[in-house]
């Protein structure tokens, strides 16, 4: 089984390329709602519920745990890997190196929440990848509570991709990076506004792909293709991503907490 998390819906983006790429393999996915959004909190919470959470899909006989969270990875992935050394974990960051390889105009755009840019793993994308062009970054958390809302088009979706990308595209950026698992379901609208001045770059086909590889490794990848899904706090606006993603017939469970 392939354990999945996220402070919310938005890993639900990397179980749907998961599920597209493997229809076979069995999926667990917890959605920590009831303690959402992520971004705001300090790396130390951050962490403390990702160890939980962890030991959550363990328990449950996750056989690889993906972190499908770029604000978890940021701030837990080194620890987890520490914490749990027998464990495979496969962690977001921002795709920063293919942007800035593709770049024609050499301005990569960057958007985020607070918690992934202000952490050390994204500066040590921007160190490594980020050498010779200009990188601009803004956070957009308004971007996850309105997924977390079910609200992923419309005028409020298009009045808030504006304000954040258009002083990227101002600033002659023609990649957009896409650093959290919430924003490719606000993809369709970030298309219409960056048109044809920008590229936008998603490494959730990518992270799904190397999931899978080590899930081969360590022969957990074949099963049922069952899907099941544990959110903390509510199931409010969870169909309507899981049809945009492309989960169909999960088992929904709603529980209290974590612990």
């Amino acid at each position: 089984m392939i354990g999945v998390f996220d402070s919310g819906l938005g890993g639900l983006t990397i179980a749907g390329h998961i599920r597209r790429l493997a229809p076979e393999a069995d999926l667990l996915y917890v959605g920590d709602r009831a303690r959402a959004p992520y971004g705001p909190r300090s790396s130390a919470e951050v962490l403390a519920f990702s160890s939980q959470i962890t030991q959550r899909l363990l328990d449950r006989g996750a056989g690889i745990i993906v972190v499908a969270c770029n604000t978890a990875s940021a701030a837990a992935l080194h620890p987890l890997r520490a914490q749990f050394p027998e464990v495979r974990f496969v962690g977001m960051e921002p795709a920063v190196k293919p942007a800035a390889n593709h770049t024609a105009t050499g301005v990569v755009g960057v958007v985020a929440t607070a918690g992934t840019l202000d952490g050390p793993l994204y500066q040590s994308v921007v160190d490594r990848y980020g050498a010779g062009v200009e990188i601009v970054a803004a956070a957009c958390p308004d971007w996850v509570e309105m997924v977390e809302g079910g609200v992923v088009d419309g005028p409020e979706v298009l009045r808030s991709v504006r304000r954040c990308l258009e002083p990227l595209l101002v600033r002659g950026a023609d990649r957009i990076v896409l650093g959290c698992t919430h924003f490719p379901l606000l993809e369709a609208t970030i298309r219409q506004v960056v048109a044809r001045q920008a590229q936008v770059v998603d490494p959730g086909p990518a992270v799904a792909r190397q999931s899978l590889r080590i899930a081969s490794e360590l022969a957990v990848g074949q099963g049922s293709g069952r899907i099941e899904v544990e959110l903390t706090g509510t199931d409010r606006g969870f169909d309507v991503v899981a049809d945009l993603v492309g989960l169909a017939n999960p088992q929904v469970a709603v529980i209290s907490a974590l612990t």
